[in-house]
């Protein structure tokens, strides 16, 4: 429904067109407060990759423009694990025989 046919049919209703400076006018146009998704993250059963997937609950409470930073972050350590995969494990103590 477009303002105009809304504001046409609150007219024909008795109501009045909200004006510009209208404090309900304001608050209907004004961006939302953020709220969560309600998403569900089901564990991977890896703690440190639970760990930033949990992270991604932070973007929940804030601004969509403050998302960037923390998609950033949860990329940056998931990369770091998955290139922990493939480092070559470290020998132990008694593991190094010459």
């Amino acid at each position: 429904m477009t303002d105009e046919l809304s504001a046409g049919t609150a007219e024909a209703a008795g109501g009045s067109r909200p004006e510009a400076g209208d404090a309900g006018a304001a608050e209907a146009a004004g961006p939302a407060d953020p709220a969560p998704l309600g998403l569900v993250r089901t564990p991977t059963g890896h703690p440190d990759v639970d760990a930033h997937l949990e992270r991604l609950a932070d973007a929940d409470h804030l601004p969509a423009d403050g998302h960037v930073e923390v998609y950033e972050d949860v990329h940056r350590g998931l990369r770091d694990a998955l290139t922990a995969l493939d480092a070559p494990p470290v020998p132990g103590p008694y593991e190094n025989r010459s």
